[in-house]
Formats: C-alpha cells, sequence, structure tokens
C-alpha cells in the first residue's frame, strides 16, 4: 500500500459531458501516456458507460504506464442516459441501479489489472428531491440503492463512493456531514465519502475541520481549486487540507476533477506541481 497520498488526474470520453471539469478528454491512450509523463500515480475514467471498451483494454494499457485506475465515474448514467437512482419511477431507479452495478463490475475488473480494483463514484446520478417526492422518500431510494450497490462493489473488491455536492447540482447531500449521517443509516459499511474540495468550499464553514469530521468516512479527494480550476489557479488554502487529511492518515488518491484550464496540458502540470508542494511526492 503506498504510504503517501497518491495523485490521479481525471478523463472524460463522455460527449455529453463536455464543458464538464475534466482535465483530459476524448482521446483515452493521449491521457494514459500525458499522466505516465507528467509522473502521476493514478487515472480516474469518465467513461460513456461500461461497454464504452473492454475493461481489459484499459487495464492494460494503464499497467504499461504503471499508472492505477484511481475510480470510475458514474455521471454518464445521468448526462447520457437520463437515471437516477431518486427518479420516482421504480424501473428507472432498476435501470440507474443495474447501470452503476456493471460500471462497478467494470472499474473492479480494469482496476484489478492496472493494481487494485477501482472504485466507482455515485455524483449526479443521485437526484434531487422536488415536486411529489419528499427529501425523505429520495433519500429512502437513494438508501436503498447504496445497500445493494455498496454489497456489489464488496463482492468485487472495491468500494463505492458517495459524493456530496453544492446545492447547485442537489438538494440530497450537500456537505461531508450529510454524507456521514446517510453512511450511519446504511446496512452495508462498503460505502465511503468523495470529498470535493470545489464543492467544500461552497458549501462547508471549514472544509479541513469537516474532513476531520467524517474520519475514515472520506474514501477519495477531488483536488481543485475554488473556482473549478486547477489547484493553484483559485483561492484555497491546501496547507490545512493537507494538515487535516495527515491527521486521518489518508492513503486514498487526491485526484484533479478540474476544468482544462487553459488547457489540458497546462492544468496537468499546474496540478501536479501543486500537488508535490502540498503532499509531497507520492509513492
Amino acid at each position: 500500500m503506498s504510504k503517501k497520498i497518491r495523485s490521479a488526474v481525471t478523463v472524460s470520453l463522455v460527449p455529453e459531458a463536455k464543458g464538464g471539469p475534466f482535465v483530459f478528454w476524448d482521446d483515452l491512450p493521449s491521457a494514459i501516456e500525458e499522466a505516465a509523463q507528467l509522473g502521476f500515480d493514478g487515472l480516474e475514467v469518465f467513461a460513456p458507460g461500461p461497454d464504452a471498451f473492454p475493461a481489459p483494454t484499459l487495464g492494460e494499457l494503464l499497467k504499461s504506464r504503471g499508472l492505477a485506475l484511481a475510480a470510475v465515474g458514474t455521471g454518464a448514467g445521468w448526462v447520457k442516459h437520463r437515471l437516477l437512482l431518486t427518479d420516482p419511477d421504480a424501473g428507472q431507479r432498476r435501470r440507474a441501479i443495474d447501470f452503476v452495478r456493471e460500471m462497478i463490475e467494470f472499474g473492479a475488473a480494469a482496476g484489478a489489472i492496472a493494481g487494485a480494483p477501482a472504485p466507482a463514484i455515485i455524483g449526479s446520478m443521485q437526484g434531487r428531491w422536488s415536486g411529489d417526492t419528499s427529501k425523505d422518500g429520495a433519500l429512502g431510494w437513494l438508501r436503498e440503492a447504496l445497500d445493494e450497490l455498496g454489497g456489489h462493489a464488496a463482492s468485487h473488491g472495491s468500494i463505492l463512493l458517495i459524493e456530496p455536492l453544492n446545492r447547485f447540482e442537489t438538494n440530497l447531500l450537500n456537505t461531508l456531514a450529510d454524507g456521514s449521517a446517510l453512511l450511519r443509516s446504511l446496512s452495508t459499511e462498503n460505502v465511503k465519502l468523495l470529498a470535493d474540495l470545489f464543492h467544500m468550499n461552497i458549501e462547508e464553514i471549514d472544509p479541513a475541520s469537516a474532513l476531520v469530521a467524517a474520519g475514515d468516512d472520506i474514501g477519495h479527494l477531488h483536488f481543485v481549486d475554488s473556482n473549478r480550476r486547477p489547484a493553484g489557479c483559485g483561492h484555497i488554502d491546501y496547507v490545512p487540507i493537507a494538515a487535516a487529511l495527515s491527521k486521518l492518515n489518508y492513503r486514498g488518491f487526491a485526484s484533479a476533477e478540474a476544468l482544462p484550464w487553459p488547457n489540458s496540458k497546462t492544468a496537468a502540470e499546474r496540478t501536479i506541481e501543486v500537488f508535490r508542494r502540498v503532499f509531497g511526492s507520492s509513492g
């Protein structure tokens, strides 16, 4: 196991997500090559679905360049397929769960080849409550989904990640405390939180204190700045963030889910530069 926090960078292969906060776009082999040349430890992949390309292909490509699969996103379930785990329609909820199940299998299989089964991330697929659906009702559906999906991830040797988002993207889970409260209500212990510094900058009173309070619930970190540009291009102070993660003995990834500003190459270079300054060399 790594003795330090590991660096990762994102690549999106989802056309419907254009304009979103991903450093690399469209060309998976090129993203892998650039990430390896810059010295990242892993790649976080956002694919259109589990059948976009064979899991062994992704795993072998990463392995050949010494990269881990940090995580796989499920956002295409919403932006491409319009699936939500809290959809009022039971059939749609089932389809959403099945999509995530397949992404869990994809990430676990590809990740195992590259070093270790990778977790799947649930962000936008958590949805929101509105109209005839109450918050408690939506959280109930989300709880049922996470219990099933967390168990499915465990059976494949990985974990499931749920990401609190800012108020403009959801009204279900906005803070790490919201996420921890949900985790306490689950029957599975195989779900962890994804702490995204961009969302935390909006919703948390004190991001570093929120990380410490969440403790072992933290399973992944999105390393980004206040304006969703790469780390170092906004106003986040990373010193207390690093101190909080050190206190938690956090050993997961700090993954750059950031806009490709001013372009992908510069964004990746700036990220790894700031990562090394904040966390030291990974390994």
